[in-house]
């Protein structure tokens, strides 16, 4: 099946977790599995490999944003420390979860839009 219809902003596909190439097919088969196809235009996602990049801008983004509230927490309130890891355990654990599948998404779509390749590198 060959598809020929518009592709959407790698963005939106991404956030939506829909597949790259028509935005309709769901992306994943699992919680951070990637289908083997997309059930709508027939893609091909062998090729989906995002790496540890996902998981990296999610620490980073989700690591400032605890720590900004860890700090006004503590400069405001001055909390014991067992307050600061019933309530900012939780945030890290949660920021994680709810970011990293569209985050893997929109790496998977940005490869696909940009026609990245896996490069094989010999000595």
């Amino acid at each position: 099946m060959q598809y020929s219809g518009p592709s959407p902003s790698p963005f939106a596909a991404g956030l939506m977790c829909r597949c790259p190439r028509c935005g309709v097919g769901k992306l994943y088969a699992g919680f951070l599995t990637v289908a083997p196809r997309c059930s709508h235009c027939g893609l091909d996602l062998a090729m989906a490999d995002s790496g540890d990049g996902p998981a990296v801008f999610v620490i980073f983004i989700v690591g400032v944003v605890v720590v900004g509230f860890a700090l006004i927490l503590e400069n405001l309130v001055e909390p014991p420390y067992w307050v600061h890891l019933v309530i900012e355990m939780p945030m890290i654990l949660i920021g994680s979860f709810l970011l990293l599948r569209p985050f893997k998404a929109t790496l998977i779509a940005l490869q696909w839009a940009n026609k990245a390749k896996q490069h094989n590198i010999q000595e």
